[in-house]
């Protein structure tokens, strides 16, 4: 794949580079370590081939990319690159060497482009043991902040760049969240990641109906999509529901899904979190999935 250098990025509309974007498919996600809990995603590839067709790697910079996404990686088989290590929220986070050795991981990962939960996912330096990860704070200030840090990311990567709504329970400011990425995204002239999984959760917590906020949305924004299980559980007589990429996977996160594959004009990717579980129990999902691609 030829990686389009930063001033390339800066200097071309959104609408002309989405066109350059590849056509990856339906995919499955993992992170360092994660085939030692659950499944190994080179083997559901060779047992089905016709129903994965890459690998999102999630990392960062301080674990590398483990065994089985580097055997992935050396089969040819496509990939993205989902950054672990990074608040997109804060400029001052956008370190030129963190972004150069970023690159040059994703790089050499074959990654066809950049993402990775929009907000915070450190407290403090960059270091494990800071880890977090919480949502940015839903106000203008905050998306224009955001926006300009994934103008940076991309230009000094040269990677396209798409945020993606995180997961959590409390959102501070007076933003719905599909607001502030509508406006981010405006702002910064980038594709965006839309996990409907997490919408589900966001919407329930705020007490919003399943599908507000959807009719203002860019959803010619929208390059890649996450689908994931969620467990529902009850704190002070309240309903949540836990990000615990498990199989059960809510109906509105379904309902969702046509909805944003119907919409996005620009979608390139589906990617079906599911990596702690076994080969058998995921397959169903992943036929699901293909069937309203088909659809």
């Amino acid at each position: 794949m030829t990686i389009m250098v930063g001033a390339e990025i800066s200097s071309k509309p959104f609408s002309q580079r989405v066109l350059t974007l590849p056509s990856l498919g339906v995919g499955i996600s993992t992170e360092f370590g994660a085939t030692e809990f659950g499944l190994n995603p080179n083997t559901l590839q060779r047992e089905h081939p016709e129903l994965v067709q890459f690998l999102e790697i999630g990392a960062d910079l301080e674990r590398g990319i483990d065994d089985s996404a580097q055997e992935w990686i050396r089969a040819g088989h496509p990939t993205t690159y989902h950054f672990l290590d990074v608040n997109l929220e804060e400029e001052e986070d956008i370190e030129e060497e963190w972004c150069r050795a970023t690159a040059d991981l994703a790089a050499e990962s074959g990654a066809a482009w950049l993402c990775g939960d929009a907000g915070l996912w450190h407290v403090g330096p960059r270091d494990r043991g800071h880890g977090t990860l919480m949502p940015p704070i839903l106000a203008p200030e905050s998306a224009d902040a955001m926006a300009k840090s994934v103008r940076r990311l991309s230009e000094l990567s040269g990677f396209e760049v798409l945020p993606e709504n995180p997961p959590a329970q409390v959102f501070l400011g007076p933003m719905h969240l599909l607001e502030y990425f509508a406006r981010m995204s405006e702002a910064a002239d980038c594709g965006l990641l839309l996990d409907v999984a997490h919408l589900v959760i966001y919407q329930n917590a705020c007490g919003h109906d399943l599908k507000a906020g959807l009719d203002d949305f860019p959803f010619e924004r929208v390059v890649e999509v996450h689908v994931a299980g969620g467990v529902e559980y009850v704190h002070e007589g309240r309903t949540f529901i836990d990000d615990d990429h498990g199989l059960h996977i809510q109906p509105g996160t379904w309902e969702l899904l046509e909805t944003v594959i119907e919409r996005s004009s620009n979608l390139k990717a589906i990617v079906y979190e599911c990596e702690r579980n076994r080969i058998d129990d995921v397959t169903p999902g992943f036929r699901r999935i293909h069937e309203m691609l088909g659809r």
